[in-house]
């Protein structure tokens, strides 16, 4: 008969699972960051907070952990599976499309923050290969709260969010050499410096080439036979049996875990089930993630924090400024507008996850003294926990400079001044707005298109075409477009308070306008027709609309019968809105007239 597992097991499990289930969600509410969640419960019930007091109080016992020994194994799967995420989203399509900020913003970023944090280090007395681990561990920043923080408030589109984004990919692809760099510099110990590195490069290229090979010949037809079955077992045993191998493979050469599943995980990115495979990994990543960042929580030593507050957070403050410095004097070199760029620079100011993993692995290769490790990780955990009070100081530090210099190039942000007359408004110059000006050209039809993002505003006027940055909802910014004179208002931006916001500023300066908008779906389509638009395109509708004349001629109709019943269903839907926004009991402001933008085309402008 077996030995029954300890009570003390299942008891650190509830603790764990306790947190993971109430704690964080609650705390979620309150706005605070699920990994900040996790790393303070797992410091305040951990062996340095309210553990340490188990034997003193009764019921302490079932609510703290006194052993990080117990969780260290499964926590450590956790980074694996945080690497192997990181596989899959670098794929090489990716890389190629942001390889201008990913290869040139954020090398730099590394390179430079890694030599400056290393040199302070030297400077204040430290050797110089433990201050290169410090240079390479704290120059890395949080990819797990920054992308967080950035996608809870929708920003990973702007110019912040893309230059944010772009160095934590970079920084994400230099944990491999950082991991790489100190497995070498711990097996350098008990032989010469260069029959280590030799050894060490040696099992690593014969680990990755057997991961390489090996999965390239057995991955697709793994999961092709997988996928077949038809269900979704299978495909998520598949997937948590390709991510352990590839760590045990990488860890026997070796190598790191997470190494390995990090190659695994390129590989996937690769193929046609890398969606599949990141919706099945998903529920174990997050929670074997929070226990990884539960775990570190428990090492943060307050004793540590207590004795030398000054030079924790002195050290916390110096890290902030050098990094966000090192950001802010090279992302204009990128043409990253100088409000992102102090946004971006505050957000990457502090330490990140991977300074964990580098650390820990540092710490367990006898590579970093316990009076340095012990510090260092109380400077990352943190830094980390004000990363929100510092994008809330980054965004308006950006407002400011907003208003005191526009961009970098001046005459992006001008008012549009313009003599034309009879012209189209394009506001949003997205992809929706870029086809609509594009057809514009080709009919030759005189239009001003209008964004709010400078990066998209810089690149197409660059190609010659006439974008101005600025905001329709200003009575201002619309006048100096030629409203007045204009001779249809057409908008193609999503958002659905601001279409709202752009249509009662147009209408108020000119009540006759001709005005189209695009629409999410039909409820907004009857609001806008209520409150005066001539024209509004839902998205749902159009879409179906185009789907069934597509599959009309596809069955047999012919063409011109199967296009004339999709123009009269179209009128149904256009008088259906418009009678719904009548009976409303809305005013409308105007009556709705059908004009298209031939009709009051200039007479020069041709077909």
């Amino acid at each position: 008969m077996t030995t029954p597992l300890g009570g003390e097991i299942y008891g650190d499990a509830l603790v764990v699972l306790g947190t993971a289930g109430i704690v964080v969600p609650l705390l979620r509410r309150l706005g605070v960051s699920s990994v900040l969640g996790y790393l303070g419960a797992g410091a305040i019930l951990g062996p340095y907070g309210l553990g340490s007091l188990r034997a003193d109080y009764g019921v302490l016992p079932w609510i703290t952990i006194s052993d990080t020994k117990s969780l260290g194994g499964i926590a450590e799967l956790g980074v694996v599976f945080l690497l192997f995420t990181i596989g899959l989203e670098l794929s090489y399509n990716r890389l190629l499309t942001m390889r201008r900020l990913v290869f040139g913003l954020g090398s730099l970023q590394v390179v430079a923050s890694t030599a400056v944090i290393a040199a302070i280090c030297a400077a204040a007395g430290l050797d110089l290969r433990l201050s290169i681990i410090l240079g390479g561990c704290l120059a890395l920043s949080s990819t797990a709260i920054v992308v967080d923080v950035l996608a809870c408030q929708r920003r990973l589109a702007t110019a912040t969010g893309r230059a944010s984004f772009s160095i934590l990919l970079a920084q994400d692809l230099a944990v491999v050499p950082l991991l790489l760099f100190l497995l070498i510099l711990g097996s350098s110990a008990e032989a010469s410096v260069y029959e280590a590195l030799a050894l060490a490069l040696m099992k690593a290229a014969l680990g990755l080439s057997f991961i390489l090979i090996v999965a390239r010949l057995f991955l697709r037809p793994l999961f092709r036979l997988v996928a077949s079955a038809g269900s979704s077992e299978p495909f998520m045993a598949a997937t948590l049996f390709v991510v352990v191998a590839t760590g045990v493979t990488a860890s026997r050469a070796g190598l790191s875990m997470a190494l390995g599943a990090f190659v695994a995980g390129l590989l996937l990115a690769e193929t046609e089930y890398r969606k599949s495979v990141e919706i099945a990994i998903e529920p174990f990543k997050g929670v074997l993630l929070g226990l990884f960042f539960f775990t570190v929580g428990m090492g943060i030593d307050f004793r540590e924090i207590l004795h030398h507050p000054g030079l924790v957070f002195g050290a916390i403050v110096a890290l902030v400024i050098v990094k966000a410095a090192i950001v802010l004097g090279i992302a204009p070199l990128f043409s990253v507008p100088i409000p992102a760029a102090l946004e971006t620079a505050l957000l990457l100011g502090p330490a990140g996850e991977f300074a964990f993993v580098g650390l820990g692995l540092a710490a367990g290769l006898k590579l970093i003294p316990a009076e340095i490790s012990g510090p260092a990780l109380a400077v990352v955990s943190l830094s980390m926990a004000f990363i929100p009070l510092l994008d809330i100081a980054g965004r308006k530090l950006a407002e400011r400079a907003a208003a005191k210099r526009p961009s970098l190039d001046a005459a992006l942000f001008a008012l549009p001044e313009t003599e034309l007359k009879d012209h189209a408004i394009v506001v949003g110059h997205g992809r929706v707005g870029q086809v609509l000006c594009s057809l514009l050209e080709r009919h030759r039809f005189p239009f001003i298109a209008s964004d709010k993002d400078p990066d998209v505003v810089s690149h197409h006027r660059r190609l010659g075409r006439e974008v101005y940055y600025g905001d329709a909802a200003n009575p201002a910014f619309l006048n100096a477009c030629g409203l007045q004179r204009a001779s249809a208002l057409i908008i193609t931006i999503t958002a659905g308070d601001q279409i709202v916001g752009i249509v009662k500023t147009a209408l108020n300066l000119r009540p006759d306008l001709v005005i189209l908008s695009r629409a999410r779906d039909a409820t907004h389509a009857h609001q806008l027709y209520a409150i005066g638009v001539t024209d509004a395109v839902p998205e749902t509708i159009e879409a179906s609309l185009q789907l069934s004349e597509a599959s009309l001629v596809a069955l047999g109709i012919p063409a011109g019968p199967a296009i004339a019943s999709i123009h009269e269903m179209r009128d149904e839907f256009r008088a259906e809105f418009q009678d719904a926004a009548r009976s409303s009991g809305r005013q409308v402001t105007r009556a709705i007239r059908r004009k298209t933008l031939r009709d009051r085309a200039p007479k020069s402008a041709e077909p």
